[in-house]
């Protein structure tokens, strides 16, 4: 009983999530039916994309460590603008773009859920460097990637940053959590499922 009250509650959240979100017509681009005007994916896809770059650059310009994983990077996923809300119950959702030697090879889509005590909104943006050929695979192949599974994760705080280079690097996936200003603590990946929605 406790548990459907609580899926019950989360589906305002998650319907406000997605309107939050720069990609709020990707539920109608994975079901192959848009209402939208022809050229409105397109036109939202560029926006998407120039987004996505620009959340990059500013990663790079605070964390020079994280323009060193790219540079060794198979593929970057970034998500600029991921939109958290809750009170009791949490949502959170946002579209982004896969990278692959310097192009845009796809959009995803990032949600979660979570339980517990929190309140208010927030955004931030995620980038994820696949370090291996294997991760990459594992994101092509799989049918959305929930995290706990698959390519090992490892998240980058601002004490992990500076301490990072690309000889010690060991698992398939850095993951940076950020904002405009900097690195942002107290944010994880628990519960969050990655799921291609175009390319």
């Amino acid at each position: 009983m406790r548990k459907s009250i609580r899926c019950a509650a989360a589906v305002p959240f998650l319907v406000f999530v997605t309107a939050c979100t720069t990609g709020g017509d990707g539920a109608a681009a994975s079901s192959g039916t848009s209402s939208s005007p022809p050229g409105t994916s397109v036109a939202n896809d560029a926006v998407l994309k120039g987004d996505s770059l620009a959340a990059l650059q500013t990663l790079y310009a605070k964390e020079p460590e994280a323009k060193e994983l790219a540079s060794k990077a198979k593929a970057i996923l970034i998500f600029p603008n991921i939109v958290k809300a809750g009170f009791l119950v949490g949502a959170q959702g946002g579209d982004g773009v896969l990278i692959e030697n310097g192009q845009v090879t796809g959009v995803y889509n990032n949600t979660a859920l979570s339980y517990g005590l929190q309140a208010g909104v927030q955004s931030f943006a995620e980038a994820m460097f696949l370090m291996t050929d294997s991760a990459v695979e594992y994101l092509h192949n799989s049918d959305g990637w929930s995290f706990g599974m698959g390519p090992s994760i490892v998240i980058v705080d601002a004490g992990k940053a500076k301490s990072l280079t690309t000889t010690t690097l060991q698992s398939d996936v850095y993951a940076f959590i950020f904002g405009q200003q900097g690195l942002m603590a107290g944010l994880g990946l628990q519960g969050q499922k990655i799921t291609r929605i175009k390319g």
